[in-house]
């Protein structure tokens, strides 16, 4: 980096730490309510135990899953590691322990809520029905639903999917945006569910669909861990976007303060792009060296010159 973007680099993160701690300051100042989970109380339980609590995913890769050592490993794992750091150096403990508690996607905002972890580090989500039970700090990532389709088929994008079989995993929320997206371009898709994504892709694979409609992290995976990655690629204009945030204990300004300028310290400084690089660019020893060769999306990049926790929904 250069010595002007360095000093750009280290004005802006200095920027952000004060307005982070003026509205910290702020919300105390005015007295808003909290819940039982307060930041004091995070902070106090921290330093009383000398332990920091993570949540992590098992199997939401790279974000947060088990190496072969079952350890928990990942980018939103490297991120939580520099936010105890940051607790650490805080309270100013000599040592902080890290102490680690498997959720699924069931679980996890219960966790939070219930005051069982101090972070949860994975794949979720923030939206506003979330926020209601937890609070999220910055975005670090943004997840896309687009397609994932053979590469000798001349699909580049949805008007391309006019009278095309489409393939989409139950549950989830693309199956409404998709239909969504074909009800309002009439292109006569038919839509078919698989019960889970191996299945989904399994389809394209065999040539029983065309296309599959997911978040593109997810298909990236899928791409990179089929038999030939070549035969695969990635397309489509976003359908929705999905801001994956770290969760907090709701209401508590003062640990959520702290939790917040480290994220915007880890952005400003350049650290999330080196991070980025290491799971999404690079080969991945804990996962047998495999590779995503998933470039940074234009939506996330541009999220990143305006550090904020707050999103449209």
């Amino acid at each position: 980096m250069k010595d002007s973007n360095k000093k750009k680099a280290r004005s802006g993160a200095a920027a952000w730490r004060r307005t982070a701690s003026l509205s910290a300051a702020l919300a105390l100042s005015l007295g808003l309510s909290v819940t039982a989970a307060h930041a004091e109380d995070v902070l106090a339980r921290i330093r009383d135990s000398k332990t920091i609590t993570i949540a992590y995913r098992e199997a939401s890769f790279p974000f947060s899953f088990l190496d072969q050592d079952k350890k928990p490993v990942g980018y939103a794992i490297d991120l939580c590691l520099k936010i105890a750091d940051a607790v650490k150096q805080q309270l100013k403990l000599p040592q902080l322990n890290i102490a680690y508690v498997p959720v699924t996607s069931s679980n996890r905002i219960d966790v939070i809520a219930g005051g069982k972890a101090d972070l949860e580090c994975g794949s979720t989500t923030n939206n506003a029905e979330r926020r209601k039970r937890v609070d999220f700090t910055i975005a670090h990532f943004m997840a896309s639903s687009r397609m994932i389709v053979r590469a000798d088929d001349k699909i580049k994008n949805w008007p391309d999917l006019r009278n095309k079989k489409v393939v989409t995993t139950k549950g989830t929320t693309s199956v409404k945006s998709l239909e969504d997206r074909g009800q309002v371009r009439s292109l006569n898709m038919t839509i078919l569910e698989g019960h889970d994504h191996n299945e989904s892709f399994k389809m394209v694979e065999d040539k029983t669909a065309d296309a599959f409609v997911m978040d593109d992290v997810l298909l990236y995976g899928l791409k990179a861990t089929a038999k030939d990655p070549a035969a695969y690629i990635v397309v489509g204009d976003p359908l929705t976007t999905e801001p994956y945030a770290i969760m907090l204990p709701k209401g508590d300004p003062v640990y959520k303060g702290l939790v917040d300028r480290e994220m915007g310290r880890i952005i400003h400084d350049g650290e999330i792009y080196k991070l980025y690089s290491k799971w999404f660019l690079s080969a991945i020893p804990a996962k047998n060296n495999l590779t995503l060769n998933m470039p940074m999306s234009y939506l996330f990049r541009e999220s990143l010159r305006f550090p904020s926790d707050q999103v449209g929904n």
